[in-house]
């Protein structure tokens, strides 16, 4: 939650390649506000505010979007939905900025952090694998987590972390069809090569053993 946090942005009528060329050689950036309501609003904003904004936000923290045109001003709850870079100069080509409602629920991605080492990694050659590196939740605006720390030390060698066994905050829901593993650790392929010929020499000598006493 950083309603504590506000960015200013103005209302554009001048839209297109043209407007948005000249916007960004001023130092602007092009944006568009989407209302909780459906409206679909123009807005132009200082990249610097906004690139510091995004650095402290991301695109999961609620914050004050003040909307000022026409001679009016308003403030509306917002994310920054999505930032558009250049292919590759240091630049930010365009924005999203959703509006939510504080009393509805919203669904989002939010990223994973994965915390803790297992013994299955450290002391029995196991691999950690990662599948999923985000998880798709719907909860309030002002409940929306910066991430979801999953803790993975108690993973175990050839076990996986499925969806529905990730502990989530408080009101925060999990968005899925199928129970996915996010999480596992892997056995190498050397070591399941060499438990393979240790199953064959064991099956070999048994055997050998059966054929002895068959003798």
């Amino acid at each position: 939650m950083s309603l504590q946090t506000s960015l200013n942005v103005e209302a554009r009528s001048a839209v297109g390649k043209g407007p948005n060329r000249r916007l960004r050689a001023s130092g602007m950036v092009p944006g568009i506000f989407y209302s909780s309501k459906g409206d679909n609003i123009p807005v132009q904003v200082p990249s610097l505010p906004l690139t510091k904004a995004y650095e402290k936000l991301g695109s999961t923290q609620v914050f004050n979007l003040v909307v000022t045109g026409d001679g009016e001003e308003k403030t509306v709850p917002s994310l920054i939905w999505k930032l558009h870079h250049h292919p590759f100069k240091n630049q930010v080509m365009h924005v999203d900025f959703f509006g939510v409602d504080l009393e509805k629920e919203i669904k989002l991605v939010v990223p994973l952090v994965f915390e803790g080492v297992s013994n299955a990694v450290k002391n029995e050659g196991g691999v950690l694998t990662v599948y999923r590196d985000h998880l798709e939740i719907v909860c309030l605006p002002l409940s929306i987590p910066e991430n979801i720390v999953v803790d993975v030390s108690e993973l175990e060698l050839g076990k996986n972390l499925l969806v529905e066994e990730i502990a989530l905050p408080e009101g925060v829901k999990a968005m899925y069809d199928e129970n996915y593993a996010v999480v596992g650790v892997n056995i190498p392929a050397a070591i399941e090569e060499e438990s393979e010929e240790e199953g064959e020499e064991g099956a070999e000598e048994q055997e050998a053993a059966e054929e002895g006493e068959a003798s």
